[in-house]
């Protein structure tokens, strides 16, 4: 199938992506009628794991919305298996060198660009026999996370590894790199010259910077910087805040009576 991230950033736009750390089908199915264009579960920092990713992804076929992971690590096995199970998207936590880009391009992409082992179990499913094979290399969205200080001295020779859609900063652990609090809408200007640089550097090359945000007024902001992919912090965080809102609210209005 035709993967909507990349048609999105072919017509000029970004993308809006939700973050799935619940190990629910149910909560995939609710976030992925709310509009987003790509959900990613987060296998890394959620509570996902591989049955709970497919389920999720089962949840979300019936609507426009392209599934995605974020692996726990980047070594071939899970790699192969995310994508064997439909993930159309991998996002890679910490490659801090060329040599780990590289290899995350060889574990994703079929021969002759790369050493994935044939098994397409869930993926191959719809279509003609070898159709999925055709098109893998080609419509899977690879993002390597750009989280460290190594990363950033790196980041020009990452960036020109080939078979990378772009990178995808990880704020929290790029601040703490630096020696400041871990948080997602970053303020600080050493902080704010790093992402200038990885979006000129990015738009160079015709790749696409993402980032992880809190909520809209951090991504609006990052899609005002150039940033064309934007998560909107993670299911959990939604929840709870709207939640808090509306506790807080109805103890207010009441008076005290609550």
């Amino acid at each position: 199938m035709a993967n909507k991230v990349k048609e999105i950033w072919k017509s000029g736009k970004a993308v809006v992506n939700a973050w799935l750390a619940i190990p629910s089908g149910f909560s995939a199915e609710m976030v992925a009628q709310c509009g987003f264009d790509s959900v990613t579960v987060d296998m890394q920092h959620g509570v996902q794991d591989y049955l709970s990713m497919v389920q999720c992804f089962q949840a979300m076929d019936k609507h426009p919305i392209t599934p995605m992971v974020r692996v726990p690590w980047n070594e071939p096995g899970i790699i192969g298996k995310v994508l064997d199970g439909g993930a159309y998207g991998v996002i890679c936590p910490m490659v801090n060198t060329p040599q780990e880009a590289r290899n995350l391009v060889s574990y994703s992409k079929y021969p002759p660009k790369g050493v994935r082992s044939n098994g397409p179990i869930r993926a191959g499913m719809y279509g003609t026999a070898g159709s999925y094979q055709k098109t893998a290399n080609d419509e899977i969205v690879l993002l390597p996370m750009m989280e460290t200080r190594t990363a950033v001295e790196n980041m020009e020779a990452i960036l020109d590894v080939e078979g990378l859609d772009g990178v995808y900063i990880g704020p929290s652990d790029l601040g703490f790199s630096y020696g400041l609090e871990p948080k997602l809408d970053r303020t600080e200007p050493e902080i704010l010259a790093i992402y200038e640089k990885i979006i000129k550097e990015c738009g160079k090359r015709g790749l696409n910077p993402g980032i992880h945000c809190s909520g809209a007024e951090g991504a609006a902001r990052a899609i005002n910087m150039g940033f064309k992919l934007v998560t909107l912090s993670n299911e959990v965080g939604l929840m709870t805040t709207y939640a808090k809102m509306q506790v807080n609210q109805t103890r207010k209005d009441s008076a005290g009576k609550a």
